[in-house]
């Protein structure tokens, strides 16, 4: 039985230091609270008192709660005062050399029992238990910044840790009201073994100009719902942190996708450290601020879309989900739309859906009924792809197969007048090639929106080396119009969001397969301490095996990183039928729910 634990020490008053001292004190623990000089001491104070006047301003704490808070914190600049400790958090910088100092001086000051524990988020827990007498006593506790609002903690024992000590630190952990995955010692752990590899590859993808940091930020927050895009996150996190983080992986997992960008050391070398310093990715108001200012790389608004070609009428080619979506889209945003079906019954089930969908927003008081009316009236769906020759825009979006949509283009390329835009909604395939099938490669430019296409922002605006620069404007521009975030990108395979999300999510199966992590621990980890809407294998089980297999063979073919290779069990499952949830099975089991 875990035993409880109510005299505790947090060495570190930085911002996550301070922030777990408040944490331990809100839950009715008596803390003593360390700092290397009074000037250190009066900092990390001051960390707690805006955390909590913030808190008893926004109602979530009373002043007398918080003055209790400081009833329980004992402000202290000698490692002494922790002679009586049940256990110890450790938070200082993320240093190897000082928390082995650290932990070497409190092994010396606490009695035999003392579980000492670690705050790191990517140090060898078991390098530091070793500088100690007790190294079965030492354990990882990492939270997550900041520690009074973030949820998660990461327990992280080590070949030698006790069981009875990672109970007392479970138990601990849910008392203050957290959620606990229990973890080996390992780079990064969940979270961060998963979070800066994605955040390292959005950095890589800005330092070669593939995209914009404005577009690559927008990408990941419209098209994956993120809280925050990766380099604004970089930012936040501070960059010589992330070099920190990355660099340390690095050198215990020897995977080059951990290896840091050459541009976060040469913008931490330079003093370029985001937020803290007023400058990073982005351009701040003030050292400190999180108010974004412009600067020599801010997009002019709306610049994208100069030089557009003059769009009044759009076909749309198909009649699966995506392109019933897009049609209604379309038509919403005032364009008359022709749509192109195999077959009459195909043409009548979009008409359907179609109307079924305006239906139920006029039922919700989303939508008026005349403007139902109009929408539909906009709206005219045909066998015939010869009915879209006097179209400005065609959008193609059948399935995902190169042969079909070459074979599409090569028609849509006769039968489209001078000057149209042909566009399509491709995720994975090369645009290059329907542009060489079309015989007017000028013409053609990924328009790729993203499922379900009347809820999602975000398009991405694909152009190959051969697009015309009036092409990709006019799509911007239609974009606008629809009231969609266009983001512009080249003709990469996985473009920017599959491109970083789909590493991200193979990178979780590895961690699965290697029987590191459940499933429900990894999605907890970067649900509750990243702010994901989803966790990694939710997600790939909501968008299918399958396709994300698929995906994620493009991407390896084309940029043959050996990192990006699929997962076994990912082939072994989608070998086996387990699709995800359209089967019933797949990373979890959907029919016994």
């Amino acid at each position: 039985m875990a035993r409880e634990l109510n005299e505790v020490g947090v060495v570190g008053l930085g911002t996550m230091g301070a922030g777990i001292a408040e944490v331990l004190a809100r839950a009715g623990l008596s803390v003593t609270a360390v700092e290397v000089s009074d000037e250190a001491l009066a900092r990390g104070r001051g960390h707690v008192e805006q955390s909590t006047d913030r808190a008893v301003a926004r109602g979530k704490l009373d002043a007398a709660e918080r003055d209790t808070i400081f009833e329980r914190i004992r402000f202290s600049n000698s490692l002494e005062d922790l002679a009586n400790a049940e256990l110890v958090i450790e938070a200082v910088p993320e240093r190897m050399e000082l928390k082995a100092e650290v932990f070497a001086a409190l092994d010396k000051i606490c009695p035999p029992d003392t579980i000492l524990a670690t705050n790191t988020s990517s140090l060898s827990v078991t390098e530091l238990s070793v500088v100690t007498g007790r190294p079965s006593k030492v354990i990882g506790m990492h939270f997550f910044n900041p520690a009074p609002v973030m949820k998660l903690v990461e327990v992280v024992q080590t070949v030698v840790t006790e069981p009875s000590v990672v109970e007392d630190v479970e138990a601990l952990a849910d008392r203050l009201g957290k959620v606990d995955v229990t973890i080996g010692d390992r780079a990064g752990f969940i979270a961060n073994a998963l979070l800066f590899g994605y955040l390292n590859h959005a950095v890589s993808m800005y330092e070669n100009r593939y995209a914009s940091r404005e577009d690559i930020d927008a990408a990941m927050r419209l098209g994956c719902g993120l809280p925050m895009g990766p380099l604004a996150l970089m930012d936040l996190i501070g960059i010589d942190t992330a070099y920190e983080i990355l660099d340390t992986m690095y050198k215990q997992s020897r995977n080059r996708l951990h290896a840091p960008s050459p541009i976060i050391k040469q913008m931490m070398t330079a003093g370029l450290l985001g937020r803290k310093s007023g400058r990073g990715f982005y351009s701040y108001a003030e050292a400190g601020s999180a108010e974004v200012v412009d600067d020599a790389q801010t997009p002019t608004p709306g610049g994208a879309a100069e030089g557009a070609r003059p769009v009044r009428t759009v076909g749309v080619v198909g009649s699966g989900t995506m392109a019933t979506g897009i049609i209604e889209v379309v038509a919403k945003g005032g364009f008359d739309v022709v749509f192109v079906a195999r077959a009459a019954e195909k043409v009548e089930a979009v008409t359907r859906a179609l109307t079924k969908s305006l239906e139920k927003q006029v039922q919700r008081g989303r939508l008026e009924e005349s403007a139902r009316d109009e929408i539909l009236a906009r709206v005219t769906g045909t066998t015939s792809l010869d009915d879209l020759a006097d179209r400005d825009l065609i959008i193609e979006a059948v399935v995902e197969s190169l042969p079909v949509k070459e074979a599409l283009f090569a028609n849509l390329g006769e039968i489209a007048k001078a000057g149209a835009v042909l566009a399509t909604t491709t995720s994975s395939l090369p645009v290059i090639e329907c542009a060489k099938a079309s015989g007017r490669p000028a013409d053609v430019v990924g328009m790729h929106f993203f499922n379900p296409a009347q809820v999602m922002k975000l398009v991405e605006v694909v152009s190959t080396i051969s697009t015309a620069p009036d092409v990709a404007a006019t799509i911007h521009a239609v974009s606008a119009e629809l009231k969609k975030h266009a983001v512009s990108c080249t003709d990469r395979a996985g473009f920017i969001v599959n491109a970083l999300l789909f590493p991200y999510l193979n990178d979780a199966v590895k961690m699965l397969e290697a029987h590191y992590a459940t499933a429900d621990d990894i999605d907890a980890a970067m649900k509750v301490g990243c702010g994901y809407p989803m966790g990694p294998f939710e997600l790939l089980d909501v968008v299918g095996l399958d396709v994300s297999l698929a995906i994620e063979r493009e991407l390896y073919t084309e940029f043959r990183e050996p990192g990006f290779a699929p997962a076994p069990l990912l082939e072994h499952l989608v070998t086996a039928g387990y699709l995800g949830r359209k089967t019933g099975r797949g990373f979890r089991d959907y029919a016994s729910r």
